[in-house]
């Protein structure tokens, strides 16, 4: 079993700053990828950033620039840094990882809020 604990979402003003935190636990013996994903009222689920084991990184279109994702191996967690939010990035925001050979898992999801 994987269980993946997801910190850091909240409310915040437009042109603040949040930090989301993922860490993971749990029978694996190899994380691939780690990302996060966010998914709006309305709209469907996109990626927001992804990086692989070893630090190669991609970003969706909308957050580049403000966003930076970064993941610590030794203690299975991956971080993401939120910058300049925008009331356009207010989604729930869930951690993916690629586990083993190929698996996916979800974490429940955390709710980023910015609104004045």
């Amino acid at each position: 079993q994987v269980q993946l604990v997801e910190s850091g979402g909240g409310l915040v003003q437009p042109g603040g700053s949040l930090r989301l935190s993922c860490a993971a636990s749990g029978s694996f013996f190899k994380i691939n990828a780690m990302g996060w994903y966010r998914q709006a009222p309305g709209k469907e689920r996109e990626l927001v950033a992804r990086i692989t084991r070893g630090g190669s990184t991609n970003y969706g279109d909308s957050v580049k620039g403000r966003f930076t994702i970064s993941r610590d191996n030794a203690k299975n967690t991956v971080y993401l840094q939120m910058n300049s939010l925008k009331p356009e990035d207010t989604a729930v925001y869930y951690c993916n990882i690629n586990y083993n050979w190929g698996l996916d898992y979800w974490g429940q999801g955390t709710q980023v809020t910015v609104s004045s």
